[in-house]
C-alpha cells in the first residue's frame, strides 16, 4: 500500500505467476470442469474414454515388445512393469502437450477478458490428473491380482513420482504455452517430445539395458531424467512387490529423486518466469 492508503499500480496484463493459482481456484475448477465437459460433449462413452485409450495402447505395446520381441521373457509380471511406466508417461503427455497447446487454443476467452492466464496451462494438469486415476484403478486392480503387498516407501514412490511429474509438466507447459504464442513450429516441437518420452524412459524395457549400453556420463544424463527417475518410482511402487526379487537403479534414492524434483522446480519456476514476463504481450499476439 503507499503512503495515501491506494493499491500500487500494476502494469496491466501481468500476474502474479503461480501465487494466482493458489488465489484463483475456484477458477481453475470451473476450468477443469469446462474443459472436461468440452472433450466429452456429444461423446457417447465419455469419460470411459480414458480407460479405452490407454487399454489399447497398452495391448498394442505388450504384443509389439511382449511377445514379438520378447522382453516379457525372464520379467515376471511384464504387464504390471509396463502398464506402470506409461500410466505416468501418459499423464506427462497429456498434461504437457495440452498444457503447451492451452493459450492458444483459449485465445478468445483470452482477447475478452481478463483472468490469470497461468490457470490455463495448470487446468490442463487437473484434467490429466482426472484422466489419470481410472488408470490407477485399474493398475491397482492388476497389481493386487498378481500378488501386489506394497510396503510403506512403495507407496511413497507413486506419491513422489506423480508429483516431480506435475511439476515437471507444469514447467514445460508454461514455457511452450509461452513460446506457442509466437512461434507456432513450437507444436512440433512438442509432439516430437511427447513421442521420444516414451522411449527415453525404461517404459517398455529395463533401466538394465540402459545401463549396460551407455557411457556412465549418458546414463547419468539419462539417470536424471524426471521422467526416468518417475517411472522408476512407479515400478517400484506397483512392480516391485509383484516380483521375487527386483534391483534398483543405483543411487536413485540418494541421487537420482533429489536432482529430479530439483530439475521439475526449476522447469516450473522457469517457465512460471517467462510466462509472466510475455502474457502482456498474448493477448495482441493472439
Amino acid at each position: 500500500m503507499s503512503s495515501s492508503g491506494t493499491a500500487p499500480l500494476v502494469q496491466p496484463g501481468r500476474g502474479r505467476g503461480v501465487k494466482d493459482v493458489l488465489t484463483h481456484r475456484f477458477l481453475l475448477r470451473l476450468l477443469v470442469r469446462k474443459e472436461i465437459q468440452v472433450r466429452y460433449r456429444g461423446s457417447i462413452l465419455g469419460i470411459f474414454w480414458s480407460y479405452i485409450k490407454p487399454g489399447v495402447q497398452f495391448l498394442v505395446f505388450y504384443i509389439a515388445m511382449g511377445k514379438f520381441i520378447g522382453l516379457d521373457r525372464g520379467n515376471a509380471n511384464y504387464a504390471v512393469y509396463l502398464f506402470s511406466g506409461m500410466v505416468i508417461i501418459n499423464f506427462f503427455s497429456e498434461a504437457f502437450g495440452n498444457g503447451a497447446r492451452s493459450i492458444v487454443v483459449n485465445q478468445g476467452l483470452i482477447r475478452k477478458i481478463y483472468m490469470p492466464r497461468q490457470l490455463f496451462p495448470f487446468s490442463t494438469v487437473w484434467v490429466a490428473a482426472v484422466h489419470f486415476l481410472p488408470q490407477i484403478l485399474i493398475l491397482l486392480l492388476a497389481s493386487v491380482l498378481s500378488g501386489w503387498r506394497p510396503g510403506l516407501l512403495n507407496v511413497a514412490s507413486v506419491l513422489i513420482g506423480f508429483v516431480i511429474v506435475a511439476l515437471f509438466s507444469a514447467g514445460l507447459g508454461l514455457l511452450f504455452a509461452t513460446a506457442n504464442v509466437f512461434f507456432r513450429d513450437s507444436e512440433n516441437i512438442v509432439d516430437m517430445i511427447i513421442m521420444v518420452s516414451t522411449w527415453a524412459s525404461p517404459v517398455l524395457y529395463k533401466w538394465s539395458m540402459a545401463y549396460d549400453a551407455l557411457p556412465s556420463w549418458a546414463y547419468a544424463i539419462y539417470a536424471s531424467n524426471p521422467l526416468t527417475v518417475a517411472v522408476e518410482l512407479f515400478h517400484h511402487g506397483f512392480w516391485d512387490p509383484t516380483v521375487a526379487s527386483a534391483e534398483l537403479p543405483p543411487h536413485l534414492y540418494t541421487v537420482y529423486v533429489p536432482v529430479a524434483l530439483l530439475v521439475s522446480a526449476a522447469t516450473l519456476l522457469l517457465g512460471d518466469r517467462l510466462f509472466r514476463k510475455a502474457e502482456g504481450n498474448f493477448a495482441q499476439e493472439l
